[in-house]
């Protein structure tokens, strides 16, 4: 590393970027690396602070940070994610292509991240993003990093730490059990609502079939969906500690694969997930119908990403699985399902 007085710097190339802080207003690059400093940049270097400029002999053996920022776009950047156009300050990062589910190496991320001397962040996993939302940022925290220590980082995990599984476009059909509706006793307003939710992930709802508290015609509902083009049934009404709620075993009469009865989420400990024939199966508690993000909420993206979850994927939920039932509902960007 040779050190220049900056007054003597005109002439010479940045080899690294020089960040300019305004508190409250602006934080960025003031010179990019590899700008030729002209007598017009010196009152400016010094107003920064900079009385030296320091110019990098890199060895070798040794990378420079926007170098290495390279080779950690490289292991993050798996399936649906594109990279920014710009290295900023060492920094890379990574967006989304299509809208979809994210899901991340968290072990080797940690791994990753335990080499040291560089800095791996993603949003959490399995949250739904847009296309185009920003997922992840990564960089080597010094200047000049060693050859080796990115070999090593390379080595870590032959397939890339993040992937957007993009979500597909389900045909849905909608089972509501409930003799009171049945019988136009009340009017459903659980329908509509589950219509709204699917919908904002441009899926389609076939249609909606009302019946009674009966296995025979709940069977014969779910056979009509799938009958139908459904690729999902979701069954509302029937799913409750009540002794006449049958959604369960009718479920498992038509052969069935009952995943779970219940989950450790609160709003949705009642919730039901099944399949039937790789078909996904989900029986709603009544809190989808009035609350603003449920168990439903969580689970639905990693089904339409084609994700199959099991027991085991449910009952991890306990960990992050209580709503705090914000007035403002901020979800994904916030700590529910996390």
């Amino acid at each position: 590393m040779k050190r220049i007085d900056t007054k003597d710097a005109v002439g010479h190339v940045i080899s690294h970027d020089i960040t300019e802080i305004i508190p409250g207003t602006f934080k960025g690059r003031a010179f990019k690396k590899g700008h030729i400093i002209k007598e017009e940049d010196i009152e400016k270097l010094l107003k920064l602070g900079k009385e030296h400029i320091y110019i990098f002999e890199i060895g070798e053996d040794e990378l420079h940070e926007n170098d290495a920022a390279l080779i950690l776009g490289e292991i993050g950047c798996g399936e649906n994610i594109y990279l920014s156009e710009e290295i900023k300050e060492g920094k890379i990062e990574f967006y989304a292509k299509v809208d979809g589910l994210l899901k991340i190496n968290k072990e080797k991320l940690f791994e990753l991240n335990m080499l040291g001397q560089m800095s791996f962040a993603t949003l959490p996993e399995n949250i739904p993003v847009k296309k185009g939302d920003k997922i992840a940022g990564a960089r080597v925290i010094p200047l000049i990093i060693k050859k080796d220590k990115m070999r090593s980082a390379k080595k870590i995990t032959p397939d890339k730490l993040i992937d957007v599984k993009e979500f597909n476009k389900m045909n849905i059909g909608i089972v509501t059990t409930g003799s009171e509706i049945f019988h136009k006793r009340i009017v459903d307003k659980f329908g509509p609502v589950v219509e709204k939710k699917v919908t904002e992930y441009n899926c389609n709802v076939i249609g909606q079939i009302v019946v009674t508290d009966e296995k025979e015609m709940i069977k014969d509902a779910i056979k009509t969906h799938i009958n139908n083009g459904a690729n999902m049934v979701i069954c509302t009404g029937g799913m409750s500690v009540d002794p006449d709620d049958l959604t369960p075993s009718s479920i498992i009469e038509l052969g069935g694969e009952l995943v779970s009865y219940g989950s450790p989420v609160l709003p949705g400990s009642m919730f039901l997930l099944s399949y039937l024939n790789k078909i996904p199966i989900m029986g709603l508690p009544g809190c989808v119908m009035y609350c603003k993000k449920t168990v439903f909420d969580l689970v639905l993206p990693r089904v339409l990403s084609g994700e199959k979850l099991s027991m085991e994927d449910i009952m991890r939920y306990g960990h992050g699985g209580l709503c705090q039932d914000c007035d403002i509902c901020r979800y994904p960007n916030c700590s529910f399902g996390k």
